[in-house]
């Protein structure tokens, strides 16, 4: 350790040793916490012949205070109430680009020119052309059906059509460790096969055609084409195409979460990139995570319209009933992106009831003293399901978690960046 490097001393009562743990940028290496020792024969006094070393680990169940990897790709600081995208302020990217620049920035640390745009789209518009077996397997379930279980259905049957993908079981030699550039491709395919994914449920249950992507599109046009919501014929820009370039810079990347933890998880295993995804959809649906905000609108739903909010938000204090979609882990004090939203999000005097019991939910909340004292403001990402359901591009807000699952994939880029670190964290017996 350098004489001038900033340490913590520790002196390990069991041994009276001490021990310098080196501090940089705020962190400890776990690793030298398990430079401190103890011998099983100092620990078992009954039995001395065993000399075996045991060393200290950290007990921390749900990574409050842990930190899994060093990334340049996004900062959020919660005290502050700031996040920066490749040293970017969120806000300044909210105001001079669009998504598919912010995407191209996540994944390669820079803003793309014209060109590597077109090449980006091209790749990304063949991948998002579904084959018939992908095709098949959607409409085989009924119109009815979770769209969770469609949405890993869909993503799996596009897997299989993916030879590269597949094939990543079958070799010895690792498919993307230190090929970068067929990795960046296959990141691109995956986000893809979820757009596509998310069309083709949506189209299904709404009983709507399915029009392929076109070369020249963004991902994001290329969804509202899939969708219906852009004429193939026309081409004719959509408000809905201008509204969704901004919101989901809002969402492009939110650090490490329980998602990107789960997709991070499964990289370490040297998997591929869609089976990765899948992992983060199947953690990002969970409750307590995205799956909070279908919670939170079913929760609307119950209610039944605006004028029953007020004994709705008695009951949550009475702690007879629970307000989900509301607080956050991290953004304690101000999100960043809170007053950005405000300029995608619906008018107040929105047609939708649903929308209406949301605005006087989210009314209540930031005059009532009980909410405003413990810092349960609404959270951004059910914020950011509102201009969903007032455009209508969702049937019901459980498509709402699916859209924010794909803006942020371009996140996937932290699994190439990975050491060849197998993840599997130790447990205290």
């Amino acid at each position: 350790m350098k004489p001038d490097m900033e340490c913590l001393l520790v002196l390990d009562s069991r041994t009276a040793k001490s021990f310098k743990i080196p501090i940089q940028d705020n962190f400890i290496q776990a690793t030298d916490i398990g430079k401190i020792t103890i011998s099983d024969a100092e620990n078992d006094k009954e039995d001395a012949s065993v000399q075996t070393a045991r060393p200290l680990r950290v007990l921390d169940r749900g990574f409050e205070n842990t930190a899994c990897m060093v990334s340049s790709i996004t900062v959020i600081d919660g005290q502050r109430g700031e996040i920066r995208f490749r040293d970017h302020p969120i806000e300044d990217l909210f105001r001079e680009y669009v998504y598919e620049d912010v995407m191209h920035l996540l994944l390669w640390g820079a803003l793309p020119s014209s060109k590597q745009k077109e090449d980006v789209r091209a790749v990304m518009s063949q991948a998002a052309t579904p084959p018939e077996t992908v095709v098949n397997v959607i409409s085989a379930f009924p119109r009815d059906s979770e769209t969770y279980n469609m949405i890993l259905a869909g993503m799996s049957a596009f897997a299989s059509s993916d030879s590269v993908m597949g094939a990543t079981r079958h070799q010895q030699k690792p498919m993307f460790l230190g090929d970068l550039e067929k990795a960046d491709q296959a990141l691109l395919r995956a986000t893809s096969y979820m757009a596509a994914t998310t069309a083709l449920v949506y189209c299904h249950k709404r009983g709507k055609k399915f029009t392929n992507p076109q070369p020249g599109r963004s991902l994001i046009g290329n969804l509202l084409l899939m969708m219906g919501f852009i004429d193939a014929e026309t081409g004719s820009d959509s408000k809905v195409e201008t509204c969704l370039n901004k919101l989901w810079i809002l969402y492009a990347d939110s650090e490490i979460t329980c998602s990107t933890a789960a997709v991070l998880h499964a990289g370490s295993s040297l998997t591929d990139p869609v089976s990765c995804a899948i992992a983060g959809l199947v953690s990002g649906h969970g409750p307590l995570h995205g799956g909070a905000i279908e919670l939170a609108y079913e929760g609307f739903e119950q209610i039944g319209k605006a004028e029953n909010v007020g004994p709705f938000m008695e009951a949550v204090k009475a702690k007879k009933a629970r307000l989900f979609g509301y607080g956050h882990r991290v953004l304690k004090k101000r999100d960043p992106r809170a007053a950005l939203i405000k300029e995608v999000m619906p008018s107040e005097d929105s047609a939708s009831p649903l929308l209406q019991i949301a605005f006087e939910v989210d009314r209540k909340a930031r005059e009532d003293p009980y909410f405003v004292e413990r810092g349960l403001h609404a959270n951004v990402d059910l914020y950011g399901s509102f201009p969903y359901l007032a455009m209508q591009v969702t049937l019901r807000p459980e498509l709402s978690v699916p859209m924010l699952n794909l803006c942020c994939l371009g996140g996937l880029k932290r699994i190439s960046s990975l050491p060849s670190l197998f993840c599997r964290g130790p447990q205290v017996h």
